[in-house]
């Protein structure tokens, strides 16, 4: 199997779980967090949201700066409502999935590098970028879940049932 077919099934695989979960997310408590050191819940939905579309920066850019000496640091996207939500992901998957679906193995072996203020933080080759995205991805939703449980929103099954959804 390719690479870029792997990749694909993932984020074919990993795609309803994410709507799951962003459906349930509760408007209207966007500064709410768990913990003065956590990020708020109006800043990690739309993380949850968009990350699929880093998949298309691996593949497009050669390298990322989180925060350019010249430029602005990255921002969150703006939203309102769980529909908001779900057309972030479903925009998000769409990049990733065409960007996928126009490269090739050889260049996912090329190098890619992660920076911030100009100092490269992260070089790998771009399959372990997009393995890492979807990995992290699946660790901001398991936080997002939490987010969930804790503003007593039901928590959907994500790998298998939940206390929610027990039928899974």
């Amino acid at each position: 199997m390719k690479m870029t077919e792997f990749f694909t099934t993932q984020l074919e695989r990993e795609t309803p779980i994410s709507g799951r979960v962003l459906e349930r997310v509760p408007e209207g408590r966007h500064d709410w967090k768990p913990h003065e050191k956590s990020m708020p819940l109006g800043y990690l939905a739309p993380l949850v949201a968009t990350m699929p579309g880093w998949i298309a920066m691996a593949i497009t850019l050669d390298e990322l700066d989180l925060a350019p000496p010249d430029g602005p640091k990255w921002q969150p996207t703006e939203w309102k409502t769980t529909a908001d939500l779900a057309r972030l992901l479903e925009e998000s998957v769409a990049k990733g999935r065409a960007a996928l679906s126009a490269t090739d193995d050889d260049h996912l072996q090329t190098p890619w590098r992660l920076l911030v203020a100009g100092r490269v933080v992260d070089e790998n080759p771009r399959h372990v970028v997009i393995s890492d995205t979807l990995t992290h991805l699946a660790h901001h939703r398991g936080q997002l879940s939490v987010y969930l449980r804790l503003t007593g929103a039901p928590v959907p099954s994500i790998y298998g049932p939940s206390a929610d959804s027990p039928d899974f």
